[in-house]
């Protein structure tokens, strides 16, 4: 039987594996993430190591899972450890021991409060996905939405990511007060501000009196984040036993590239994450329009005009030379002139190879779930923009139009329907025409 990945096994991994080379088993807890999926693992949990690695600091991570208890079982099993490979003209493989403990929300209330009350947590970071945030189509918290309408009636028992940040305050404000730094790391425009007001809103209707003590202590940093991070696959935890020689059920896969930068924003204090590849800046806000208007849109087109086309992964849908003239066209065209003055061609340029990268198997469905989220983000408001300055729109609204079709809506109804499309979209008869018109 093939042993599994544990600290018992960890020193007898073949000579090329990394492995954790600071002194892991003594940190204490100093950051609660929630959202304990593979893109956390791979992405914020590997800056935290190679901070720790590099400066040192008792910034352990207690991730949860808010729903499900496959992954914090598969880490548990494995005191932790777990196999991070990337996948690039050579693959490399290292085992990450940052996460020092991991829970499932639903089961283990009392655990998570504790570690957000606790006075050695200064950070909490997110990776809920857009949808997580419960927010409704102006930005602003939903509360009409079932999950935050559920937490509002009752905040003992939250099961949305706003209403366990509001809990776990209000144990910080009835215990010691201590501020607290919240970093939203999933692709959303003004991430911060958004979850500021979301947490915000929540509490304004829940325990108003938190609000004054929140304004003055709770910091909560815009931030870009970028790294191509597919699902774990049967294949992918095959090749980590074949290298490694042992089992790992939570494994996760990545390509070489990564990127995060956070905005200089802390009410406490914080990992060196500058000193493990991070980037801590004055001001996101053009790192972040790049990101999400050029690599994310350009990503649901691919999969909202590549699933029709029989593709499965990224990298297919790029080998489609009219797919690829597409999005060359749509770069330089519809989405440079949107965000005029960057520098749109040159980021093209590193975001192309990466979508072609054969060894990742990037499914275009995992990037077309929730596409009436994701296309208000970074779709929208560049048909907007290219609107008002009579800039060309033909390309994005093709994209509208395949992720329409996609979703098997009547077009016709559609384009009346709030909860698809915002008021600027549908009022706007151009607009509507071009999406009408287009030809996924």
């Amino acid at each position: 039987m093939t042993p599994r990945l544990n600290l018992e096994s960890l020193a007898g991994l073949p000579p090329a594996v990394q492995r954790p080379d600071y002194d892991f088993l003594n940190l204490s807890i100093g950051i609660v993430h929630l959202g304990l999926g593979a893109f956390h693992r791979a992405h914020q949990a590997v800056y935290t190591e190679d901070a720790l690695r590099s400066h040192g600091g008792d910034w352990g991570i207690l991730g949860a899972s808010l729903r499900h208890a496959d992954v914090p079982g598969a880490l548990a099993a494995q005191q932790q450890l777990y196999t991070v490979e990337t996948l690039g003209s050579i693959s490399g493989y290292r085992i990450v021991a940052a996460v020092r403990a991991s829970l499932t929300a639903t089961t283990q209330r009392a655990q998570l409060l504790s570690a957000l009350r606790s006075s050695r947590t200064h950070i909490v970071t997110l990776t809920v996905t857009e949808k997580g945030y419960c927010l409704a189509m102006n930005g602003d918290l939903d509360v009409a939405n079932a999950e935050i309408a559920h937490d509002l009636s009752a905040p003992r028992e939250p099961s949305s990511a706003i209403g366990w940040l509001a809990a776990g305050l209000e144990e910080r404000y009835q215990s010691h007060r201590r501020p607290l730094t919240v970093i939203s790391c999933d692709n959303l425009q003004s991430n911060g501000a958004k979850l500021r007001r979301a947490v915000t809103a929540f509490v304004e209707r829940s325990r108003p009196e938190m609000l004054p003590w929140m304004r003055d202590n709770v910091a909560y940093p815009q931030t870009v984040v970028d790294c191509i991070v597919p699902a774990a696959t049967d294949a992918s935890r095959a090749r980590v036993k074949q290298t490694l020689g042992v089992e790992d059920f939570a494994c996760v896969q990545r390509e070489p590239y990564s990127q995060w930068v956070i905005e200089n924003r802390f009410a406490g204090p914080r990992p060196a994450w500058e000193h493990g590849g991070a980037q801590i800046v004055a001001d996101v806000i053009d790192h972040g329009r790049l990101k999400l208007h050029v690599l994310n849109t350009c990503h649901s087109a691919l999969a909202y005009l590549g699933l029709p086309r029989g593709y499965t992964f990224v990298r297919e849908a790029m080998a489609d030379t009219e797919l690829a003239q597409f999005l060359e066209a749509l770069v330089s065209t519809e989405i440079a002139p949107a965000l005029a003055p960057l520098a749109v061609p040159g980021y093209w340029q590193t975001v192309r190879p990466r979508f072609a990268n054969p060894r990742i198997d990037h499914r275009l469905s995992q990037i077309a779930q929730d596409g009436a989220l994701k296309l208000s983000e970074r779709v929208f408001p560049l048909m907007i923009s290219n609107a008002k300055a009579g800039a060309p729109v033909h390309g994005l609204a093709r994209i509208v139009r395949g992720w329409l079709e996609l979703t098997m809506t009547g077009l016709n109804a559609a384009l009346e329907d709030p909860t698809l499309l915002p008021p600027a979209i549908r009022t706007n008869s151009a607009l509507r025409a071009a999406i009408s018109a287009a030809i996924t």
